[in-house]
């Protein structure tokens, strides 16, 4: 759930930070006090696109963050390590993105920095909007499907296992066949090749010690002439050594005086022996630059081996390597192409007849999930004032098997009698489309593991008891949810648990938005829920307001 909340210079809202609780909270405002920018604020934590006319006037720069809690992170740490991002700490995913006029946008996710596309990817798995120009999941039709199996309780793990194998089946057949058969000639290069690549070994660590070898090997004179030149200057006449020795003498003397600088003499002869020490190495060194016309010959050519390879098949040993095994596959399968592409056929046969046995499993429990499900939500939907509207899931046969089975799902909506049913996404009014999103998100709460849902213009079209009934619908989405809902219907907005104002205030050349929570506060809640019923200063209204506010206790 969405716990915490810091918005900065996002449209007429200056900076404002806002605590959560979990449940149903309602959202509300006079018209055009600026409700939107809460929802706005959301969807660039979704990872949204927006333009920088969203910064605030007079700002360089819009801020937002907010803090979700999991108490399984597992999904959402899943989606992090695929993304390469760091993993909650303490159930806590720290969300943050900047918008600014003069330098490109930034975003934070756990600290670290991030894409758009890593921010859209984890909103998909915590936040779905629902209202007028939001992306709404349900209309994609693999969304609707994905439901449905929740639903219906379809484990696709064990068929897209199988599928993948087909997959890798009918790619080796294809590789096989688009070869044919390879001539003498080429299986001599191949081979000719691959015992190359043998001799030679390519690893990342043999590669680089034989680039650090070649290298010793080019510059060997200059090498053996300034390890000789260092060496000297070390233990030669007049060198460190000999300057070393009159000094060690005299500190002797000065420690024999004064016993307080015995650590000045040790460490001078520390000196002494590392010079000693240095000397003895570029010694080695030196000689190991002499190196013998044998072994400079193998270097030679075994650097020539490399740069051939390099320059025919890669950089990287490991593609070189990857290249060489290809190679071996395919003189293995000249061996015996037709039984090798028979073998392939018959595990191809066998395979197909287990997926088309678990593919119509699967469309069998998805019809008559189908039917459960719709006739829950066609329920549903009567209570929130569609008494005539149809609402199907049909299951279509698809021509051939896919990663999902081989059938689709469609949901079909007629808000009317006598209007022939149509896709979801095909529906015209934005109130007929929050009641059905809101009726099969009831229904399919248990199935849908999205935590925060989102509902914008819920209640258009709709007042009364039916919009009582929303109100209860969204209180009851809210027990496995955090929903979020801006209304302006008071039936709606006293069920919810949490309530926050969004207030406009106009001074002389600015305008200032605010949003504050009134739940905590009676009266100021029943001052708001007056004002939605017409008159807060209305007596009738104030006791309309107080009575809603008892009732939905």
């Amino acid at each position: 759930m969405l716990q915490y909340l810091r918005i900065s210079n996002l449209a007429l809202l200056e900076k404002i930070e806002l605590e959560f609780e979990g449940g149903f909270t309602a959202v509300t405002g006079e018209t055009g006090a600026g409700k939107s920018v809460l929802l706005g604020a959301l969807s660039l934590l979704a990872g949204n696109r927006a333009e920088k006319s969203i910064i605030r006037q007079g700002a360089d720069a819009c801020e937002v963050e907010g803090v979700l809690h999991f108490k399984d992170t597992k999904t959402i740490d899943t989606a992090l390590e695929k993304l390469g991002l760091p993993a909650c700490e303490d159930g806590a995913l720290v969300l943050r993105r900047s918008l600014s006029r003069s330098k490109a946008a930034r975003i934070h996710i756990n600290g670290a920095l991030a894409t758009l596309a890593a921010l859209e990817t984890l909103g998909e798995n915590w936040i779905d909007f629902h209202g007028p120009g939001e992306p709404q999941k349900l209309f994609k039709e693999s969304v609707q499907l994905e439901l449905l199996d929740a639903y219906a309780r379809v484990d696709l793990s064990d068929y897209a296992a199988d599928y993948k194998a087909l997959l890798e089946l009918k790619k080796q057949a294809e590789q096989a066949r688009a070869e044919g058969k390879l001539s003498q000639d080429e299986i001599d290069f191949y081979r000719a090749q691959i015992e190359k690549i043998d001799a030679l070994n390519p690893t990342t660590e043999t590669i680089a010690e034989l680039e650090r070898d070649f290298s010793r090997l080019s510059h060997a004179r200059e090498l053996a002439e300034l390890s000789s030149k260092i060496e000297g200057g070390l233990s030669g006449d007049g060198g460190v050594a000999d300057a070393l020795a009159p000094l060690m003498r005299a500190a002797a003397q000065l420690a024999h005086i004064d016993p307080a600088s015995e650590t000045l003499l040790q460490r001078l002869e520390a000196l002494g022996i590392e010079a000693g020490d240095l000397a003895q190495e570029f010694s080695k060194l030196a000689e190991h630059a002499d190196i013998d016309e044998e072994s400079a010959q193998g270097i030679q050519n075994r650097m020539a081996a490399w740069l051939e390879l390099k320059r025919k098949y890669g950089n990287e040993p490991d593609a070189i390597r990857q290249k060489r095994d290809e190679w071996e596959a395919k003189i293995s399968r000249q061996s015996d192409l037709d039984g090798f592409l028979e073998k392939l056929a018959a595990e191809e046969t066998s395979l197909l007849k287990r997926l088309n046995d678990k593919a119509a499993a699967i469309m069998a429990k998805r019809k008559k999930a189908a039917k459960s499900l719709a006739a829950d939500v066609q329920d549903l939907l009567g209570q929130l004032g569609f008494k005539k509207a149809d609402i199907a899931i049909e299951i279509f046969p698809l021509p051939e098997l896919t990663a999902t089975g081989n059938s689709r799902a469609e949901i079909l909506f007629s808000p009317n009698p006598g209007t022939p049913a149509l896709p979801l996404r095909k529906i015209a009014s934005s109130g007929e489309t929050a009641r059905v999103m809101l009726a099969l998100k009831t229904v399919l709460a248990q199935a849908d593991h999205t935590p925060v849902l989102v509902f914008d213009e819920v209640d258009a079209n709709v007042g009364g008891e039916i919009g009582a009934e929303v109100g209860r619908q969204l209180e009851a989405l809210a027990k496995g949810h955090q929903v979020f809902c801006v209304t302006h219907l008071p039936q709606v907005a006293a069920r919810a648990q949490s309530h926050f104002l969004v207030s406009k205030t106009s001074e002389d050349a600015s305008t200032t938005v605010s949003i504050s929570p009134i739940h905590p506060t009676p009266a100021a809640r029943q001052d708001e829920l007056a004002r939605m019923l017409g008159d807060r200063s209305s007596k009738s209204a104030q006791a309309h307001a107080k009575e809603l506010l008892k009732k939905e206790k």
